[in-house]
């Protein structure tokens, strides 16, 4: 199954947290903590542990992401957890990585599994989608 949407960023928290030992390298690493919510066939909203190393002034980086997201799928209730990482050279998306976590799916959404994406249109729109089962 299909299930698409679009979300907003509604916080974005950089925080304290530093990689210990420190070790100096060409872009800094950085951790921040985020709120989205999310309309359509994904509808809800989550929390997100945000790691990247990411140069603010080219656009150059890539990040990891681990997101907590209650809502639902298409009308089926729950909560679960998904991965997503991707690099930018400043105009693109390249070495993309997106799965649901396996046994982390509650209510409705129990025994979900599978892999999405996001993509960012011309306009501004952030669009998500997951291509899951369930069981």
């Amino acid at each position: 199954m299909r299930a698409t949407g679009t979300f907003t960023v509604s916080a974005f928290v950089p925080t304290e947290l530093k990689p210990e030992p420190a070790v100096a390298t060409g872009l800094p690493v950085g951790v921040a903590t985020m709120e989205k919510h999310y309309e359509g066939e994904v509808a809800g909203r989550s929390a997100t542990l945000f790691t990247a190393a990411f140069d603010q002034a080219t656009g150059v980086g890539t990040y990891v992401a681990m997101e907590s997201f209650e809502g639902s799928l298409k009308g089926r209730e729950g909560a679960f957890n998904f991965v997503h990482s991707a690099t930018t050279s400043g105009s693109d998306r390249t070495a993309e990585f997106f799965t649901i976590v396996a046994s982390s799916g509650t209510a409705d959404l129990a025994g979900i599994s599978g892999t999405g994406g996001m993509a960012v249109d011309a306009d501004g729109t952030h669009r998500i989608w997951f291509d899951y089962g369930l069981g």
